[in-house]
């Protein structure tokens, strides 16, 4: 779910790698969703235009600029996401992805997917 217009100004300024703190320190399982091109361009919660070609995703608590790899706990397949946007806490869904990062998945048909969501290291490798 885009927030665009709830997005507030201190959250989009707010240094993805405060603290150099791992997003997850351990494994989450839950149910992944996504959200379609129809919001392409809005405001993400972070403040960063939604791209759904970009391996993005919106999560409940994590902090914005964490890397994580979701795995469909069916088939193994993953993918790294980077945490742009959030999810309500009544919304029942460890994450949702975009388009892009749920067609790596391959859950573009079915919609939602048992997943576990893991620590992914950062583009150097920490």
């Amino acid at each position: 779910m885009l927030l665009g217009a709830l997005a507030l100004p201190h959250l989009a300024a707010a240094h993805p790698r405060a603290g150099h703190r791992p997003a997850v320190r351990t494994e989450r399982v839950g149910i992944a969703s996504y959200y379609g091109s129809r919001h392409q361009g809005l405001r993400t919660a972070s403040g960063a235009r939604f791209n759904p070609m970009a391996l993005t995703a919106a999560s409940p608590s994590l902090p914005f600029g964490s890397r994580v790899r979701v795995t469909d706990r069916r088939t193994g397949r993953s993918v790294v996401v980077v945490i742009n946007d959030r999810l309500p806490s009544f919304h029942h869904r460890l994450i949702d992805l975009s388009v892009a990062a749920a067609r790596e998945l391959g859950i573009l048909r079915q919609g939602i997917a048992w997943v576990t969501l893991a620590p992914a290291p950062d583009n150097n490798g920490a």
